[in-house]
């Protein structure tokens, strides 16, 4: 099983209005199968994503009024203790911590400059099984108008370095490309060396990027086969397109869902192919 360390960003879900029509969407985009995590005499319903067998990402009815999207919970050791934590550096808990049944404990947090965020105990539930393959999570970014945030608030919380790549900005958790090496990717690093990987990113666990003309927010994406194949389908179930590029590492599209969350498909594209 995939485990995460603290400070690893872990999972994540989003909360959708018509969780009947997500589901349709979502496994039509990414060939995911469902199953609802919750027990059939409880209120509500949690539908853990599925890719060959294995958990990939969730979807649920809402909450609360927010506007639909994508969540991103990081990985601790405790949240009550990492809960405090962020309350005294600053940041904000909107719920919890409470149990999530016997999968773990959780709580729904705010930085500083508005980004919510979640904190995952892990119990039963580990994380994502399937991560950086086609249809599954590849990462999330910090998408924020105040970068520094990164190096004040969230390093110390959860022992993350910030790196400038000069390209873009990472955010690395030192020794976790050690601890998948150790357990469920041994070959990782000669991996990342064969196709010319900058130095220190098998332990990549985000990134940082401006917010543009939005709010602070976490944002994720998710790895495709190929960009192109997957935007003409997201499209073909309802999607909107919102922006699309080539990079030397990537082909990537910004998409918006029928119920407005907004994420992003990526198809990776070493230089060395």
């Amino acid at each position: 099983m995939r485990t995460y360390p603290h400070g690893v960003p872990s999972w994540v879900d989003t909360e959708q209005p018509d969780t009947d029509a997500a589901r349709e969407f979502y496994g039509g985009l990414f060939g995911w199968s469902f199953e609802d995590a919750m027990p059939p005499e409880a209120p509500g319903h949690y539908f853990i994503a599925k890719l060959g067998g294995r958990d990939v990402a969730a979807i649920a009815p809402p909450e609360n009024e927010q506007p639909v999207a994508w969540n991103t919970y990081v990985a601790v050791d405790d949240a009550d203790a990492t809960a405090a934590a962020i309350a005294d550096a600053g940041g904000a808990i909107l719920a919890g911590p409470q149990d999530a049944g016997p999968g773990g404990r959780y709580a729904i947090c705010k930085d500083p400059s508005g980004a919510r965020f979640r904190l995952w105990q892990a119990r039963k539930r580990l994380g994502a099984q399937a991560v950086n393959e086609s249809g599954a999570w590849n990462f999330s970014d910090l998408r924020t108008g105040n970068p520094a945030l990164a190096g004040t608030f969230y390093a110390p919380l959860f022992g993350w370095q910030v790196e400038d790549m000069g390209f873009a900005t990472m955010l690395r958790r030192p020794g976790y490309g050690d601890h998948l090496a150790a357990t469920i990717d041994p070959g990782i690093h000669e991996r990342q060396a064969e196709v010319g990987a900058p130095p220190g990113f098998a332990d990549a666990v985000g990134w940082v990027a401006p917010a543009g003309d939005g709010p602070d927010h976490w944002h994720v994406t998710f790895s495709v086969q190929d960009r192109d194949d997957a935007v003409a389908s997201a499209e073909r179930l309802g999607a909107t397109v919102l922006s699309s590029e080539d990079t030397n590492w990537t082909k990537h599209a910004l998409i918006r869902d029928p119920q407005g969350a907004e994420l992003t498909l990526s198809q990776f594209t070493p230089p060395g192919g």
